[in-house]
C-alpha cells in the first residue's frame, strides 16, 4: 500500500514546498506531512486537484508522460469556442515545443458552487466568456492554456480536477484528505481504499494538531 494525499490547490500557491522568493507553498498547507512528495505538478496560477504520495513508484505512474494518466481540467476562457475550434484541440495542434496529441474537449455550464477566486479573474465588458472541459494526457509546461492560446481563446482561469480516477471531489481551496492507495501500480488505475469511517474535518489553521491517519482538512 502507498499512502496518498488529495489536495485543492489555491491560486497563486507553488506546488512545492519550499521558495527562495518567499511565494506561498504546500508547507502553508501540509506542515504536518514529511515524505510526500508531488505526482506531477500544477502552476502557480493554476487552481485545483494535487496528487502528492510518499511512493516513488506511483509518483512515476501518476506524473511519467510515457503512463498517459488523463487529466480533466475545468477552463475558463475568453470568448467563446466554435466546434471546429474544439476540433483543433480534439486533433492535436502545433506548439512551439511540437504538437500536441489529440485531447477531450467540450464546451461546458459554469460549474455549480464553484468558489470564489481571489483575486477574481479579469472581464473585458464586451467579450463573454465559456467553460470548457478538456482531457489531456500529457504534462507540458502551461500546456492547456498554450493549447487555448493557440486557437485563439486566453484562458482566465484553470481548475483541474481529476487525474486518472483521482478526483477533487468537495475540498475546497486549502483542504486535503489523506488516504491509502491500492496497488498493484502496474495496472494503470490506480484506486484509492474505502476512506476510514473515523476521516475528520479540521482547520488548518487550528491549534490542535489533525490526526495524522485518514483526514480531510484545511
Amino acid at each position: 500500500m502507498s499512502n496518498i494525499i488529495l489536495i485543492n490547490k489555491p491560486f497563486r500557491v507553488l506546488s512545492q514546498f519550499q521558495d527562495a522568493e518567499n511565494r506561498a507553498t504546500l508547507k502553508q498547507y501540509l506542515p504536518d506531512q514529511p515524505g510526500f512528495y508531488p505526482a506531477g505538478r500544477l502552476d502557480y496560477d493554476s487552481e485545483g486537484l494535487l496528487v502528492l504520495t510518499n511512493s516513488g513508484a506511483l509518483q512515476h505512474q501518476l506524473a511519467h508522460p510515457s503512463k498517459k494518466t488523463w487529466k480533466t481540467y475545468w477552463v475558463q476562457v475568453e470568448g467563446t469556442p466554435t466546434d471546429s475550434d474544439l476540433a483543433s484541440l480534439r486533433n492535436g495542434l502545433e506548439l512551439k515545443d511540437g504538437p500536441t496529441k489529440p485531447a477531450k474537449a467540450k464546451l461546458m455550464a459554469p460549474p455549480e458552487k464553484l468558489w470564489e477566486r481571489s483575486p477574481p479573474i479579469r472581464e473585458r465588458k464586451n467579450i463573454p466568456t465559456q467553460w470548457l472541459e478538456i482531457k489531456i494526457n500529457e504534462g507540458r509546461n502551461r500546456q492547456v492554456r498554450r493549447m487555448t492560446a493557440a486557437i485563439g481563446y486566453p484562458t482566465l482561469r484553470l481548475i483541474r480536477v481529476s487525474v486518472g480516477d483521482l478526483s477533487i471531489g468537495r475540498l475546497q481551496p486549502g483542504e486535503y484528505f489523506v488516504t491509502e492507495l491500492s496497488e498493484p501500480v502496474a495496472a494503470g488505475r490506480p484506486r484509492p481504499k474505502k476512506p476510514n469511517r473515523k476521516t475528520s474535518t479540521a482547520s488548518h489553521r487550528a491549534k490542535r494538531k489533525p490526526s495524522t491517519r485518514q483526514k480531510r482538512t484545511r
